[in-house]
C-alpha cells in the first residue's frame, strides 16, 4: 500500500466530496467542506488529501480558522477516509500531514470534537487543560485541544466556530 499526502488542489474538490459522501451516512460533512471553501475561515494550505498509487483521493483532513477567546486557532473537521481504505492507517496519515502543515504555518492551537482514544495518538487532550472551552454540550473528554510548537499559553477562552459549522 503506497499512500501519499499533499495539499488539496481546487480540482480535487469533486473527489474529496465523494470521499466524504462515502465515509458518512449523509451529505452533512461533504456539504460542510463545500460551505467552508466559500467561507473566510478556509485556509487552502490546510486542506490535505491522501492519494493512492493510482492518484485517487482516498482521504481528507481539514483545518479551518476559528476564534478562541480574543485569538485564533484551528478546527480539525471533518476527517474522512474512503470506506475501502478505512482501518489501514490512512486517517492517521492525513491528520498527521494536516497537523504538520499547521505547524509549518506557525499556528498555535488546534481543537477537535471527537473520540478521545483516537485523537490522543496525535497529542490531543481535553481542551479545558488549556483554558479552552467549546460551544457544544459534550462530555469534557470529547472536546480536545492540541498546542503546536508556536503555542505560548494562548489563545484561551471560548471557541467560536465559523458559520458553516453552525449551519450543519
Amino acid at each position: 500500500m503506497k499512500v501519499t499526502t499533499r495539499v488539496e488542489c481546487p480540482q480535487d474538490a469533486p473527489a474529496t466530496r465523494r470521499v466524504h459522501m462515502a465515509a458518512f451516512p449523509g451529505p452533512d460533512e461533504a456539504d460542510l467542506v463545500d460551505a467552508l471553501r466559500r467561507d473566510p475561515a478556509w485556509l487552502p494550505g490546510l486542506s490535505v488529501v491522501a492519494i493512492d498509487e493510482a492518484g485517487l483521493v482516498i482521504g481528507h483532513a481539514l483545518l479551518t480558522r476559528l476564534r478562541v477567546g480574543g485569538g485564533k486557532g484551528l478546527a480539525l473537521a471533518p476527517v474522512a477516509v474512503a470506506p475501502e481504505w478505512q482501518r489501514r492507517g490512512v486517517g492517521e496519515l492525513v491528520v498527521r500531514a494536516a497537523l504538520a502543515a499547521a505547524e509549518d504555518a506557525g499556528e498555535k492551537l488546534v481543537v477537535v470534537l471527537g473520540d478521545p482514544e483516537y485523537y490522543a495518538r496525535f497529542g490531543f487532550a481535553p481542551a479545558g487543560r488549556h483554558a479552552v472551552t467549546g460551544p457544544f454540550e459534550v462530555p469534557e473528554a470529547y472536546f480536545q485541544a492540541l498546542p503546536l510548537a508556536a503555542y505560548d499559553g494562548g489563545p484561551r477562552g471560548l471557541c467560536r466556530y465559523p458559520e458553516p459549522f453552525v449551519a450543519v
